[in-house]
């Protein structure tokens, strides 16, 4: 396919106002996230009044659509020819939506019933993607070098675990106990963060020149020929298991608290501990992956994480402080995590670039989306089905097989499928040598 000449980005490391410039929008994005995925059920059922049932169906439905949209808002982003670039115009729309949408959904009059949750919540997780997606692919566009893409996407992830560990703290630091209280102050707060570093998003970070493919494949094309991206395949699998062994510890950690430890009281510091851990240990995993390349560190950081979940075989009632280190020893992995498989996807995007000449990060980072979210619904999925099954009560005492499934789900199962995801990459075909070697053909 032909490709209209372009200069390739020199990769030059960004200061650190345009890493700051880049990276702020993660927070207010994040302090979203615990108070959707916890306090928004509870709001709408207690509240408003709807059942818990009714409120469930509904977000899932929601969610669905919302899978089904991020390719589109990937490929649109992707194609964009505008004076102000390609990754501005869906961000600039989804501004809006979100402010528009987040008062709806976190405010609503008197009487609001199910079809205005499914519209709210529509509009907010539109507005997510619209955001999210193409300044996750700007982010991937913004160096072309090897280290330096692990850099920005710590900075980006860093203010992700800022804003979770902020939408933790700040609700029990004023005192708030209830769903309402704490979803309305984190939503004003998200809100009034949003416009200001998304507005200095938008100025002060400029986007790259990009392999230009004026043929433009339809949607079914651009797909197969991603897919045929060997390099590709293996790391969005792996970032699905690993997706999945994650997702099966978190939504169970209240459980493990409430029924094996009998410490519920201590859920909310143990999870403040894990997410700090995951804060500090960016910038380590960032120095092992410069040093040693980023999928033999991810790897280690996740047989990291396998050690570190095998004592909970070992614990019981009143062993809180044990489990803390547990959760220190966890968290250490989690950063890892959050920093270098995307900064993997950024050497896969240049390998498909160089075989298609089309920068497609858009399209890329939508099917990275999809595959987080489905992994979250299976993690769900398999650790309460699997539960219901062993006969395990949420409310009550549970017998010797029931903790023993529970126990199992936490540690054992996620340690198995992290075996896989690290099998997957541990010979992972883009280290340093053939990113240079991609990025040299490129600029030929």
């Amino acid at each position: 396919m032909s490709a209209e000449p372009t200069t390739i980005l020199s990769p030059d490391r960004l200061t650190w106002r345009e890493l700051l410039a880049y990276a702020a929008p993660a927070l207010p994005l994040a302090l979203l996230g615990l108070p959707l995925a916890v306090h928004l059920p509870v709001f709408w059922a207690g509240q408003m009044g709807l059942r818990l049932g009714l409120v469930g169906l509904v977000l899932t439905l929601v969610r669905l659509g919302d899978v089904a949209i991020d390719p589109l808002i990937g490929r649109i982003s992707d194609n964009a020819r505008t004076r102000i670039g390609r990754r501005r115009p869906a961000i600039l729309l989804g501004v809006p939506v979100g402010l528009i949408g987040g008062a709806a959904l976190f405010f609503p009059p008197e009487g609001a019933g199910p079809l205005w949750l499914a519209l709210s919540y529509g509009a907010v997780t539109l507005a997510w993607s619209l955001i999210a997606l193409p300044w996750q692919a700007w982010g991937a566009e913004l160096s072309t070098d090897y280290a330096e893409r692990t850099r920005i996407v710590g900075w980006r992830e860093a203010f992700t675990l800022i804003g979770i560990v902020l939408s933790a703290v700040l609700p029990a630091t004023l005192g708030l106990t209830d769903a309402a209280g704490t979803l309305h102050l984190l939503a004003i707060l998200c809100m009034a963060l949003a416009l200001p570093t998304v507005a200095v998003l938008l100025l002060q970070v400029k986007e790259r020149p990009h392999l230009r493919n004026e043929t433009r494949p339809g949607m079914l094309l651009a797909w197969k020929t991603a897919w045929q991206n060997h390099a590709f395949r293996r790391l969005i699998a792996a970032w699905a298991l690993n997706g999945i062994a994650n997702g099966l510890p978190a939504v169970l950690f209240l459980l493990l608290c409430r029924h094996l430890l009998k410490a519920p009281e201590q859920a909310g510091p143990l999870l403040l501990a894990f997410f700090v851990t995951g804060i500090v240990f960016v910038p380590v995993w960032t120095k092992l992956a410069n040093r040693f390349g980023k999928h033999r560190a991810w790897c280690w950081a996740m047989l990291w994480t396998c050690a570190c979940f095998l004592p909970v075989l070992l614990l019981g009632p009143g062993d809180a402080p044990w489990f803390l280190l547990v959760c220190l020893g966890t968290g250490a992995g989690l950063g890892a995590d959050l920093v270098l498989p995307p900064s993997m996807q950024a050497d896969v995007i240049d390998l498909d670039t160089l075989n298609h000449g089309e920068a497609r990060a858009g399209m890329f980072f939508a099917a990275w989306t999809m595959a987080h979210k489905a992994g979250a619904a299976l993690a769900a999925g398999i650790a309460f089905g699997l539960l219901d099954l062993a006969g395990f009560k949420t409310q009550g005492e549970n017998g010797p097989s029931q903790i023993t499934a529970l126990v199992a789900l936490y540690c054992l199962v996620p340690v198995a499928i992290k075996l896989c995801a690290i099998a997957l990459v541990w010979r992972f075909p883009i280290d340093r040598a053939e990113q240079a070697r991609i990025r040299a053909a490129l600029e030929a």
